[in-house]
C-alpha cells in the first residue's frame, strides 16, 4: 500500500495560528483544568445539526432551562461567516451570515417563547468585541447561550485567546454563567464546541480509517484533523461528534478517539439534543430529546493494531439511545426510557448486506444512517449473532463486524418489533484488499 502525503494544513481561518498552536500545545489535562475550575450546576443542550423551525420540544427544552417565561438568550454565530465575506450580506432572503443568522435565531427563540433573545456581537469582523465589558454586561443580562453551526474553528479564533487558548472575557463571562445555572446549547459546531481535549475539526470517516487522524486543520475537508487544545470544555466526559448518521461519521469518531486515547465518544444525529445535566462534573447525567439518536461508543477495552493491510480495531462498544433514553456517564450505565420494553427477537430474517457502512459521498446510490440501520436489523433477528457491513471505497476496503453477546439488549415502544435503543453491541473493524462475494 502506497503511504499518502502528508495532508495540508487548512488555509485561512488563521491557519498558520493553527500550526502554532499544534507545536506549542500544552498537555491536554492541563487545558482542560484551566477550563474546569468549578463544578458546573447548569445545563447543556448538544444537538447533532439540522435543527429544524418547527421543533418545538428542543427549543422549549432550552427556554424552559433558561426561565420559561422569563427566559433570555443570547445568540452567538461566530461559526458563520461574517458579514464582510457574505457576498449576499445585503439581501435578507439569501444572506447567511452570522448576523442574519444571529437574527434568523433570535427570531425563532422569541417565536418559541422566548422573553427576549439578543444577537451577541462577536465574530470574525468584530473580535475586539470578545473582550468588551459592554458585551459581557449583555452576556450578564442573559439566562441562557445558545451557539449556530457552521465551522468550530471560528469560535476558537473568536473566543478564545489564541496560542494561549485562554478566555476571552465573554466566555468566561459564559463559563460563569453555566456555574450558575444558566443552559448553553448548541447545534452542529455549536455543539461540537462543547468538547474538550482533542476536539474534532473534519474529515470523514473513511479517510480517518485509512490514513489516520492528525492535529491541525486541514485543507482538504476529507482529511481526518482535530485540535489538541480543543473547544470550550463544557463537557468532561466524552468526545463530541456530529450529523453522525446523515454524514456517516461513526468510523471518523472511532478512529479519533482510538488515536487520542479517549474511551468514550458521542455521536450526535441531526435535529436531535443531547441534554446533559451537571456538565463539566464527574456526574454527567445525559438524555436523548428528539426523532432520531445519539450514539455512544465505549473503547476502555479497544485494541488497534497496525499492519501491512491497514488499521484495524477490536472490542469497541456501540450504545444507541433514542427519545426519552438517560446515560449515567460516571457509571458507564444506560437507561431506557420507561415506556420502552425489552426486545425479544421472533424470527431468524436475515441482515441486508451493506455495502456502505458509512454512508460514502462517493456512492451516488448511499443512503444515510447506514451504520445505525445494520446494527438495528441485527438486533431484529435471533439469528445470526453477527452481521457485517463493509466501506464502498476499496483501497482497502474496511469490513465492520456488529456482534451480539449475553451482555446486549435491545428495546423497543408501543409494542412494536422495531428496535430503537440498542444497549451494549460489539464492534469491531478490519481493513481487506479482496473485494468481497456478492453485489
Amino acid at each position: 500500500m502506497r503511504k499518502p502525503a502528508p495532508p495540508r494544513l487548512r488555509s485561512g481561518l488563521a491557519a498558520t495560528t493553527v500550526l502554532a498552536l499544534v507545536l506549542a500545545v500544552a498537555p491536554a489535562a492541563d487545558a482542560a483544568a484551566r477550563h474546569r475550575t468549578q463544578p458546573h450546576p447548569g445545563s447543556l443542550v448538544l444537538v447533532g445539526g439540522g435543527l429544524k423551525d418547527d421543533n418545538t420540544r428542543i427549543y422549549r427544552e432550552i427556554i424552559d432551562r433558561a426561565g420559561a417565561s422569563d427566559a433570555r438568550i443570547g445568540v452567538l454565530t461566530a461559526a458563520s461567516v461574517p458579514e464582510s465575506q457574505d457576498p449576499d450580506a445585503a439581501d435578507p432572503a439569501t444572506c447567511s451570515n452570522s448576523v442574519c443568522n444571529g437574527a434568523y435565531y433570535a427570531s425563532l427563540f422569541k417565536k418559541h417563547g422566548a422573553l427576549d433573545a439578543q444577537w451577541i456581537p462577536v465574530d470574525l469582523d468584530h473580535i475586539a468585541n470578545a473582550d468588551s465589558d459592554a458585551v459581557v454586561a449583555q452576556i450578564n443580562s442573559m439566562t441562557g447561550f445558545f451557539f449556530g453551526g457552521g465551522d468550530q474553528y471560528r469560535y476558537v479564533t473568536t473566543l478564545l485567546h489564541g496560542e494561549r487558548h485562554t478566555d476571552s472575557k465573554v466566555l468566561a463571562a459564559i463559563r460563569a454563567k453555566l456555574a450558575q445555572g444558566a443552559v448553553v446549547a448548541g447545534t452542529s459546531a455549536g455543539a461540537q464546541i462543547a468538547s474538550g481535549p482533542d476536539m474534532v475539526t473534519g474529515g470523514d470517516s473513511y479517510t480517518a480509517l485509512r490514513d489516520g487522524s492528525a492535529p491541525g486543520y486541514f485543507e482538504d475537508p476529507s482529511t481526518a484533523g482535530y485540535l489538541p487544545e480543543g473547544g470550550f470544555a463544557f463537557l468532561r466526559s466524552g468526545l463530541i461528534d456530529t450529523h453522525t448518521g446523515a454524514e456517516g461519521r461513526e468510523g471518523r469518531a472511532l478512529r479519533l478517539a482510538a488515536d487520542t486515547g479517549h474511551t468514550r465518544v458521542y455521536t450526535l444525529e441531526e435535529n436531535t439534543a443531547l441534554v446533559v445535566d451537571d456538565p463539566g462534573t464527574g456526574h454527567e447525567d445525559l438524555t436523548v430529546l428528539g426523532a432520531n439518536g445519539v450514539g455512544i461508543f465505549d473503547l476502555r477495552h479497544v485494541h488497534t493494531r497496525r499492519q501491512p493491510a491497514g488499521w484495524s480495531l477490536t472490542d469497541a462498544t456501540y450504545t444507541y439511545l433514542t427519545d426519552g433514553d438517560r446515560y449515567d456517564a460516571r457509571d458507564w450505565q444506560a437507561l431506557p426510557a420507561r415506556d420502552k420494553d425489552l426486545l425479544l427477537p421472533q424470527t431468524d430474517t436475515p441482515v441486508p448486506a451493506n455495502h456502505d457502512v458509512f454512508y460514502s459521498t462517493a456512492n451516488p446510490t448511499g443512503v444515510p444512517y447506514s451504520f445505525r440501520t445494520t446494527a438495528r436489523a441485527l438486533a431484529a433477528t435471533r439469528d445470526p449473532r453477527q452481521a457485517t457491513a463493509t466501506t464502498y471505497e476499496t483501497g482497502p476496503r474496511f469490513t465492520v463486524t456488529f456482534a451480539k453477546d449475553r451482555r446486549f439488549s435491545a428495546y423497543s415502544q408501543d409494542d412494536s418489533r422495531t428496535p430503537q435503543t440498542l444497549i451494549g453491541m460489539r464492534i469491531s473493524i478490519t481493513p481487506c484488499w479482496r473485494r468481497p462475494a456478492g453485489p
